[in-house]
């Protein structure tokens, strides 16, 4: 009797209920492997944000923790502290942040926004989280004032008002001060919003107030009234106290600095206009540009420092943005590359009635963070050692791998080490606060980003951190134009011509291999090795095919020659390579032929120690037509061989002997078996000699939100086609094609949410080449033995197989050709095909063929010379091959859906539509601990995970909707759960997968709070304790609480409870970093109380003696006498 097994029939229910792929009836049972991965080993999470903050727009620093904050328009908040330790926090509203000002050495922060709220972020914990808000309804913040070791926040307003917040229950004191009582009552001008507030260092009970039209108030606190007022012509920005607190500076919107005593309102004792010109005739200076802020810091052993934003005379046109320093007689103007936001003055001390001892600016630029030390002659700037260059060009794509080679990393290092700038400061960097993380993940990352001015660069990504290792200029290999009239008439984008679109990295020989915007592909062989080369080799390819040129269909498939060399490819290319930029030729009536967008250097090229140019290929232009942008790239180390696609076909390039083997267009690689209707060409009546360049305003980012080159509207030319087609790398890649109706298949259209430069692209016919994988596989259903091949995707969702025969390793295979032809065999699926890979009888995944890296230019009787260079073998499992003739599993996935296949039978063992109404964008196949899966991200947001081979969805989470295309071209899986995008034009935001991660996420990420002592205060001597002098406190309490202030009004703010309390005791209570810190912090605590009670007992001691003595002699002085004598 047959056994009834309940499971099974579960498993049945839940594949006809849920999506879940079952077997085809293509695939055996015996067949089916076994996975251990399951849903619970996935969890989505943000790790960490790299890069500079985007928008900044203010900015704080505690000098006691050594903590920098930024705040961005977008509401983000960016925290750094020692190299290494960086936080990204968010607030809801999405308001820009105005101002912050940190609860020095408290580890807390309150950041004030455009919205009107304002914020308590608790920094104690990993995940800094809001404790506490207030909303104001009916004010608008203008500015924030906390004073050091002051519970009371200072707030002013738009109409001239201040309110008083307790920052520690974050209420409103009943405390007020009016703009109408702190002005004259006979002026009856309002004196506009308040641009600062500050208490007076040596006074905490006197208040200055200064209002923008440019009245400046002294206010008492006690006696709430105003004790003086100064008035001034022209608006301020800006004010700034003296340590002594008798004198303070002023900065005007004329490009003035005022100079008060706080006993002499009637005038200013100093007005100073630096960068004004002084007429002879003792009349006022010529009017400068707004001073923006200025900072007045003193120093016990020379002249203040007086150090501030703009000011700059009006006809210094086309200066850049300075700063000024004035140092005695000596005035410093520092220039700057981007508009200043803001700048801090770092000082020895956190104390404002002491002297300040400045050491170093912190400036915050629009695009960058530049530390500057004031203490050495010239005033370099500190080396920033945060991985704020990854905008220094736009990033264009991106490339991410975990667990390379663990050699990678100190081979890159060693040759960036010597591209690096000198002239920086010696010192070290003065942000240093916080404690790294204490981790255990341990292997090695890398991120190549590849950049619009044509630059690579590689970072070191490992343990959350990231550095840059290295940076590869490719438009070196390219002539200079000088200006834009010296251009290249064969360009065919406006801006950038050098910029990267693709690239194909071997990590294991090293090679790479990266395509251009301007149809050029250039592969570098890594070399420690300085050398010169003499003459650039070129190959340039004919990639231009016609279907109305094409006298027959018959040319692919099994009756393509089975020798498809140069000479015989059905195309003609030059097959050796150039000596020269060009060999090309203008036909009789002015059309280009043969010319290749850009024009290769001619001179010598002195190569460093790092990445060396191997061959350039560059596509020409055919019969007057631009060479279509390169859509599709791969390298192969083990082959020798570089292959690339776009919407006319492909071609393989052998770059060790320099020549290229195949040349075809896409029907050609179908021969016979072409399953689509293709519409032909319409023939070409009239032609563009430019080429054809036009404007088409289709796109609707900003010219900072999207990378120029691939991605520019510019780059639209027109060709003889019925339309005009936008030939766009991501649009090619993300969105092909779609109006090749397959004969057998009604159902390839589907509907998309996309803008109209994308339906416009599906009006055309056009089938683009999008993916290629090399490996030795089945190539043919007939096949016994694994071959060398190389599969290829396209955007009609058409996987095509292509045999390799390699020569022999060693000299043979530089002197005998490598043949390439199609082998006839393909499958289709739903959508373009985006990635594939391959799997061995057991489902572990099949690496691609590769070699290990040697050193090409190497001495000749040197050991690396006699390296033999061996293919890495590939790991296939030969358990049931004879039997069952199913060695291997192919792995597709398309924009659509995904297909599992057995090779060679070619069988669709599984299959799983990942999506109806969206589609793919990204997907990889990677490797985790528990195994191996297929990774997704989707249009709508959407990122998922299916189990291989099976195709069980795993993880499906809504994480992010794909609000630009800079998403899309940046977004990338690797392994161990790790994956990243660009979330903004200038940072780089990493997620992970894995479960295990997110688990060990708490203890890798670093704490910004660490116990710091606060400085002693400065001593305030003998005669100014006996004579009243030194810094006079105050009782804020008795002032602003609520039994001297009485209660506030409650129509003004609304409280929030903010959400950081409980989240951040969890998170600050798990992990064995929280544990230790809880344990210092108490330990630390104790040690101090018990200090306090040693010194307290002490004094009781001491105290109990002198009274012990004084009874004594009260006793023998009145032992002897009667009662009535006292």
């Amino acid at each position: 009797m047959k056994k009834f097994n309940i499971r099974k029939v579960l498993d049945g229910l839940t594949a006809v209920s849920s999506p879940t792929p079952s077997p085809q009836p293509g695939a055996r049972e015996n067949d089916l492997i076994p996975e251990t991965i399951q849903s619970e080993h996935f969890q989505l999470c943000k790790t960490v944000r790299h890069g500079f903050p985007y928008q900044p727009s203010s900015m704080a620093f505690d000098p006691v923790q050594k903590i920098l904050a930024i705040g961005t328009q977008s509401g983000a908040l960016r925290l750094f502290g020692r190299p290494g330790v960086e936080c990204y926090c968010q607030h809801e509203s999405g308001a820009a942040v105005i101002q912050l000002q940190f609860l020095i050495n408290e580890g807390a922060l309150v950041s004030a926004l455009a919205d009107d709220s304002i914020h308590l972020w608790n920094l104690r914990q990993k995940r800094p989280a809001v404790l506490h808000s207030l909303k104001f309804n009916k004010e608008r913040i203008t500015f924030c004032h906390l004073p050091f070791q002051s519970k009371w926040l200072y707030i002013g307003s738009e109409r001239g008002n201040i309110h008083i917040v307790n920052v520690e229950s974050f209420t409103l004191s009943g405390y007020t001060i009016m703009w109408n009582k702190a002005i004259e009552l006979s002026s009856k001008a309002h004196p506009g919003p308040v641009v600062h507030i500050s208490d007076n260092p040596m006074d905490e009970s006197k208040l200055i107030i200064g209002f923008e039209s440019g009245i400046v108030v002294l206010w008492d606190l006690k006696s709430k009234r105003a004790e003086s007022r100064y008035t001034y012509d022209e608006a301020i920005h800006s004010v700034a106290w003296h340590h002594e607190g008798k004198q303070f500076i002023c900065s005007h919107s004329d490009g003035t600095l005022t100079i008060w005593n706080i006993k002499s309102p009637a005038k200013p004792a100093q007005t100073i206009t630096p960068h004004g010109k002084q007429p002879k005739d003792g009349k006022k200076p010529e009017p400068c540009k707004p001073i923006l802020k200025v900072e007045y810091k003193t120093t016990r052993a020379g002249d203040p420092f007086m150090i501030f934003s703009g000011g700059l005379s009006y006809d210094t046109v086309g200066r850049r943005p300075c700063l000024t320093v004035m140092h005695g007689k000596s005035t410093a103007v520092l220039e700057m590359d981007y508009p200043i936001v803001d700048f801090l003055t770092l000082c020895e001390t956190p104390y404002p009635s002491d002297f300040q001892e400045p050491y170093a600016v912190v400036v915050l630029l629009e695009k960058d963070l530049v530390v500057i030390d004031l203490a050495q002659n010239g005033y370099p700037i500190f080396e920033n050692p945060y991985p704020m260059t990854i905008h220094e060009s736009p990033v264009t794509c991106c490339e991410y791998l975990a667990d390379c080679p663990v050699d990678l990393i100190p081979a890159l290092y060693s040759v960036g080490s010597r591209q690096k700038r000198q002239g920086y400061s010696k010192k070290e960097w003065p942000i240093c606060g916080g404690n790294w993380g204490l981790g255990t993940q341990s292997y090695p990352e890398i991120i190549i980003t590849g950049h619009a001015d044509g630059s690579v660069k590689f970072w070191d990504a490992s343990a959350i951190m990231l550095q840059v290792l290295y940076k590869l200029k490719t438009a070196k290999v390219f002539e200079k134009v000088r200006c834009k009239e010296d251009k290249h008439s064969t360009e065919i984008v406006d801006e950038d011509p050098f910029a990267i679109q693709l690239m194909s990295w071997c990590p294991e020989s090293r090679m790479l291999c990266v395509a251009g915007v301007s149809a050029h592909i250039i592969i570098y062989r890594f070399s420690r090795q300085e050398i010169t080369t003499e003459v650039v080799q070129l190959l340039e390819v004919r990639l231009q095919y016609e279907l109305n040129d094409l006298e027959s269909p018959d040319m692919g498939g099994d009756q393509t020659p089975a020798h498809q060399t140069p000479s015989t490819s059905p195309s003609p290319q030059n097959a050796t390579p150039q000596t020269h930029p060009s060999t090309s030729s203008n036909s009789s009536d002015g059309m280009r032929d043969n010319i290749p967008c850009l024009k290769v250097r001619s001179s010598p090229l002195k190569q460093s120690p790092g990445y060396q140019v191997e061959l350039v290929v560059q596509l020409v232009w055919v019969s007057g037509e631009p060479p279509q942008q390169i859509s599709s790239l791969a390298i192969n180390s083990s082959y020798g061989l570089v292959v690339f696609g776009n919407s006319n076909g492909m071609a393989v390039v052998d770059y060790l002997q320099k020549t290229v083997l195949l040349n075809m267009g896409i029907m050609e690689l179908y021969g016979s078996s072409d399953p689509y209707q293709r519409q032909p060409r319409s023939p070409r009546k009239s032609r563009q000699p430019s080429g054809g360049l036009c404007d088409i305003n289709e796109g609707s980012a900003t010219s900072e939100d999207r990378c120029k080159s691939p991605t520019s509207a510019k780059m639209s030319r027109k060709l003889s086609l019925p339309t005009e087609l936008k030939p766009d790398l991501v649009l090619l890649s993300v969105c092909p094609p779609r109006t090749a109706v397959p004969i057998d298949n009604k159902d390839n259209s589907f509907s998309r949410s996309r803008s109209s430069s994308v339906t416009s692209i599906d009006k055309e016919s056009r089938e683009a080449i999008t993916c290629f994988y090399f490996c030795e596989t089945y190539t043919r259903k007939s096949d016994g033995g694994l071959t060398p091949s190389l599969w290829v995707g396209t955007s009609l969702g058409t996987l095509l197989a292509i045999s390799l025969n390699m020569p022999p390793a060693g000299e043979q295979r530089l002197l005998q050709p490598v043949i390439v032809f199609p082998s006839g065999t393909f499958i289709r699926l739903k959508g373009g095909i985006l990635r594939m890979a391959f799997l061995d009888s057991t489902g572990s995944l099949l690496p691609p063929a590769l070699e290990s890296w040697y050193e090409t230019n190497a001495p000749a009787n040197g050991e690396e010379r006699d390296k033999v260079r061996k293919r890495r073998p590939v790991s296939v499992s030969p358990s049931a091959s004879q039997e069952l003739n199913e060695n291997q599993y192919a792995v597709v996935c398309s924009e659509k859906q995904a297909k599992v296949i057995t090779l060679p039978s070619q069988n669709c063992a599984f299959k799983h539509n990942i999506t109806e109404t969206s589609f793919v964008l990204r997907a990889d196949v990677v490797q985790i601990n528990a195994g191996i899966c297929l990774a997704c991200f989707c249009a709508n947001g959407h990122i998922m995970t299916l189990s291989l081979p099976g195709l069980r969805p795993l993880l499906d989470v809504n994480y992010l909707p794909l609000t630009d295309m800079r998403i899309a071209r940046t977004f990338c899986f690797t392994n161990l759960g790790q994956a990243l995008y660009l979330t903004s034009p200038t940072e780089i935001q990493r997620i992970t997968y894995c479960q295990e991660v997110c688990e060990n996420l708490q203890e890798m990420l670093g704490e910004l709070f660490t116990p710091v002592e606060t400085p002693e205060a400065p001593n305030r001597g003998f005669f100014k304790g006996l004579f009243g002098g030194g810094a006079q406190s105050l009782d804020r309490e008795e002032l602003f609480g609520e039994t001297g202030a009485g209660k506030p009004s409650r129509s003004l703010a609304q409280h929030i409870p903010g959400p950081g309390g409980i989240e951040g005791m969890k998170g600050a209570a798990s992990g064995i970093v929280g544990d230790l810190a809880r344990a210092r912090i108490a330990l630390d605590e104790r040690g101090q109380k018990l200090s306090d009670v040693e010194e307290r007992t002490a004094a009781m001691m001491a105290s109990a003696d002198s009274f012990s003595k004084h009874a004594h002699e009260m006793m023998l002085k009145c032992k002897d006498k009667k009662w009535y004598q006292f």
